[in-house]
């Protein structure tokens, strides 16, 4: 492991120590797909068990819980979702992840501290540590030259499924580095050494070899390229090839 990777290992490690000496649940930051891989490659030098969520399922950024052994009580990831809306409509920008997210940075707030935030046609709303809940809602009034306005949603309230393109391909084999080429429509050797570069993450784990092998509700993210969803196998073509589906999370 790089510099980094180790001190992220180490960091969770010990909220993972703390939570078995001391009996609660511990949480970790929002972390990213990378920081999730090495939650999970190093799992077996946990001293407690643990959970991961973001919010909603499919959520790229997730908050993990460290849970011990002897745990008396019942507890909750210590997260919020906050809407956003345009305080007057009929003026408002068409406003990108982008804007938002700059927004929310412009005020000095860690990235770690956020979850996902969801910008699209009809709705926007992020994850963050309920801690900094309420400084975002007193500080942030405007989104560029957007008035806006924030609400703390209620859990339950949310229930946010992400848009799904349907596609389908044909490969030789589900190997992984032939799937990552049909889908991104690239050659095997290009998809080789995206894998090997640590660009492919197979479940929330990095896969850099390809020998791999995808099956049905694998979900695939693709640095530069995206989030899939391995669907199911749809057929043999007369060439012995394999048609598949797969969605694209959008």
């Amino acid at each position: 492991m790089n510099e980094e990777a180790t001190y992220i290992c180490k960091r969770l490690i010990d909220l993972s120590r703390q939570a078995n000496r001391k009996e609660i649940v511990t949480f970790s930051d929002f972390l990213t797909i990378n920081e999730q891989s090495i939650l999970k490659q190093n799992k077996e030098k946990l001293e407690s068990g643990y959970r991961m969520s973001g919010g909603y399922e499919y959520a790229e950024r997730q908050m993990v819980a460290f849970i011990p052994d002897a745990l008396f009580y019942e507890w909750d990831y210590p997260m919020q979702c906050v809407r956003i809306r345009p305080a007057y409509p009929k003026f408002a920008e068409k406003l990108t992840h982008r804007d938002v997210l700059g927004a929310l940075m412009s005020l000095g707030i860690e990235r770690s501290k956020l979850g996902d935030l969801i910008v699209n046609d009809t709705e926007m709303f992020f994850f963050a540590k309920e801690e900094i809940v309420p400084y975002i809602l007193e500080q942030l009034t405007s989104v560029r030259h957007t008035v806006v306005t924030l609400e703390a949603e209620q859990e339950g309230n949310i229930n946010y499924v992400p848009h799904f393109e349907e596609k389908e391909a044909i490969v030789t084999s589900n190997r992984l580095d032939a799937v990552i080429a049909a889908i991104c429509n690239i050659s095997r050797s290009a998809s080789l050494r995206m894998i090997q570069e640590g660009k492919i993450f197979v479940n929330g784990a990095e896969s850099l070899h390809n020998t791999y092998y995808c099956k049905q509700g694998d979900v695939l993210s693709i640095r530069g390229f995206g989030k899939i969803r391995f669907g199911e196998t749809l057929g043999v073509t007369k060439k012995d090839r394999i048609r598949f589906s797969y969605r694209i999370f959008s």
